[in-house]
């Protein structure tokens, strides 16, 4: 199991997401002493750190500075401040992401996922499972959308569709492409159909926030926005 370093004083949003890492098989440390933060990391030799800006006694960037003077492991930092200085000065630090609280908890996960990913190579099942797009985790083994504004449950054809779409991001896919890909998975869909599916996909998505990122390219297909990318 990958060690994560969770760097947190809030014990009840500590134990809420070392909960959820746990539950993806990760094993999560906190401190105890917050006089010996750098003994503890030297002592886990983490994979990953998560850690928030405001703390006890030292904040998160001179945590950040010190870790950074000795090691090169991914740290992801977590906040509840709005400051645009606090983004940049963590990725001048060295950090690898910032993530804005409050945070739909799937959406760390797949974060901390891709980063361990990145950096050490992994290969989990997960990454067969689930991708992100526009900050959302796309997770095609239970048809579901998550984002920060909540969670979606998609049909089998409306998941079907989007993975297609995000398959080829920010490029126009076809009507008769979708078709064809529709039939030759065993799916009965027609002209009208396609077009009733994307439309169901489309408002399902604006519940969370996504609507507008499936553009319809009038007389040539559908095209799904990624502006990450």
């Amino acid at each position: 199991m990958s060690k994560i370093l969770l760097i947190e004083d809030d014990r009840a949003l500590f134990e809420e997401i070392k909960q959820q890492l746990q539950q993806w098989n990760f094993h999560v440390y906190g401190i105890e002493n917050w006089e010996e933060v750098m003994e503890t990391f030297i002592h886990i030799k983490p994979e990953l750190i998560l850690i928030d800006i405001q703390l006890p006694k030292y904040d998160g960037f001179y945590w950040c500075r010190m870790i950074r003077a000795q090691s090169t492991v991914p740290i992801l930092f977590l906040s509840s401040r709005e400051h645009p200085t606090d983004h940049v000065m963590s990725m001048q630090l060295g950090a690898d992401d910032y993530i804005q609280k409050p945070f739909h908890l799937d959406v760390l996960v797949a974060k901390v996922q891709a980063t361990l990913r990145r950096v050490y190579n992994y290969n989990h099942e997960e990454q067969r499972t689930t991708q992100t797009w526009q900050g959302a985790i796309i997770n095609v083994e239970n048809n579901t959308v998550t984002s920060n504004d909540g969670k979606v449950e998609l049909t089998k054809n409306e998941m079907f569709i989007l993975k297609n779409l995000l398959s080829k991001r920010n490029h126009i896919v076809s009507r008769d492409e979708l078709i064809k890909e529709l039939w030759d998975d065993k799916r009965f869909i027609s002209d009208n159909t396609l077009t009733v599916n994307v439309n169901r996909l489309r408002k399902q998505l604006e519940v969370i926030g996504l609507g507008t990122f499936i553009e319809t390219k009038v007389g040539q297909g559908y095209m799904a926005v990624d502006e990450g990318v």
